[in-house]
């Protein structure tokens, strides 16, 4: 009866997870502004570096908060209906952002909601993420430079913080981050990754 229970919260826990995840808030919100289907301007992506290269500001910010406080909703709503599943809901958030049923498992790249995620998680490894991240971004002007390296450094300060319960999760959950910018990788490599506020070829 126990096993049962627990079975069914994990459940509950992961189809909650996903569906949060899998809405598409640059998508939608794009399409309420008039601006067009989002996968089909610039790189196609969902996420809100895309939504900036539609001359929108607020829309791309408010795609960044969004997609980050559905990571962390996941968390939020698992700790108070399912102690103890915060971590398969938010594995499943992730992977309903990036994998998205209704958009033909086509989706985002992560790194806001894997950001949402890790803030939920554990706030100090959060703050680490999002210093590398914003710091990077201002600096390099790169997205895929300074999403990778925050997705990568959320693991290595959950381990310094002596959180090692979560870091087999976002060991995971940055190695897809890395996957999902593999064509980001070849251009970084042959040297034609845009920046911030430069067109996408």
């Amino acid at each position: 009866m126990q096993t049962d229970l627990i079975s069914t919260a994990a459940m509950l826990a992961i189809a909650l997870g996903y569906l949060l995840g899998a809405i598409p808030f640059g998508v939608v919100l794009t399409r309420l502004a008039g601006a067009g289907d989002l996968r089909q301007i610039g790189s196609g992506n969902i996420g809100a570096t895309n939504v900036l290269r539609t001359g929108r500001k607020g829309l791309a910010a408010a795609t960044l908060l969004l997609d980050l406080l559905k990571g962390a909703a996941a968390v939020w709503i698992a700790q108070a209906l399912w102690p103890g599943h915060e971590l398969v809901a938010a594995a499943a958030a992730f992977v309903g952002h990036c994998y998205p049923l209704w958009l033909k498992f086509r989706g985002g790249k992560g790194v806001a909601t894997l950001m949402g995620i890790v803030l939920a998680l554990n706030w100090p490894s959060g703050l680490v993420f999002a210093i590398v991240w914003l710091g990077l971004l201002a600096t390099l002007r790169i997205s895929s430079v300074a999403g990778m390296t925050a997705a990568i450094s959320a693991p290595v300060s959950a381990a310094l913080m002596d959180r090692f319960d979560l870091v087999l999760l976002l060991v995971a959950l940055a190695l897809i981050v890395l996957w999902k910018h593999r064509e980001n990788i070849e251009r970084l490599m042959a040297g034609t990754e845009p920046r911030i506020g430069r067109s996408h070829g």
